[in-house]
């Protein structure tokens, strides 16, 4: 009898241990495995997650000679393109300025880049009744420094690759700097003088 009074204490101190232990296992595992898989995705969605960037071109302008007179950069916006161009070296005053309908630029006329940009087959000039041109756009002012840094929207064309009047199609277009001002009438290109700029668009 005294045998078995001594084995009991033991058997319950054991026991005791055991429900300890199996409270403390409880207590670190405080969540699923499931819950650790979410709070693994939340952690990797959050830090892989970037603030979308617009869609750009940029389009190197060169002269009759082939050197580079500065840059347009070209952006998607809501609303049409955001046009950006800066250059340098050109003769000061009002210059047309369109987007072509073929992607080459061939010194030194750059007759290759084609007619205006005009899938829709209307008349040349932003205040014409059955117009613009898509690719018709602003005149360009440079300063008496020879230089130009500007910006504007140009409405009729995107950037998009199945978009309406897209720039991106197969052969690419252009963008032509012309040596006197555009008058937005004569038809077909505003009797906007000699190419003497150009950079091609793909």
């Amino acid at each position: 009898m005294k045998t078995k009074f001594a084995i009991a204490p033991s058997l319950a101190l054991l026991l005791a241990l055991g429900a300890c232990g199996a409270d403390d296992d409880d207590e670190n595992k405080s969540s699923t495995p499931a819950e650790d898989i979410d709070k693994n995705n939340e952690n990797k969605d959050s830090a892989t997650e970037v603030e979308p960037r617009a869609f750009t071109v940029l389009v190197d302008l060169k002269d009759a000679e082939g050197k580079t007179l500065g840059t347009a950069e070209l952006e998607e916006v809501e609303d049409g393109v955001n046009v950006h161009i800066k250059a340098e070296g050109l003769e000061p005053g009002k210059h047309g300025f369109h987007f072509h309908e073929t992607g080459s630029c061939v010194v030194p006329d750059f007759e290759s880049a084609g007619g205006h940009f005009n899938p829709d087959n209307k008349e040349h000039g932003l205040e014409m009744e059955n117009g613009p041109h898509a690719g018709d756009m602003p005149n360009l002012e440079v300063g008496e420094d020879g230089e130009i840094d500007d910006k504007f929207v140009a409405k009729h064309i995107s950037l998009s690759e199945n978009g309406e009047n897209s720039l991106l199609n197969d052969s690419g277009t252009a963008l032509v700097i012309h040596a006197r001002k555009d008058d937005g009438m004569t038809q077909p290109s505003g009797d906007s003088g000699d190419r003497i700029a150009c950079g091609v668009i793909k």
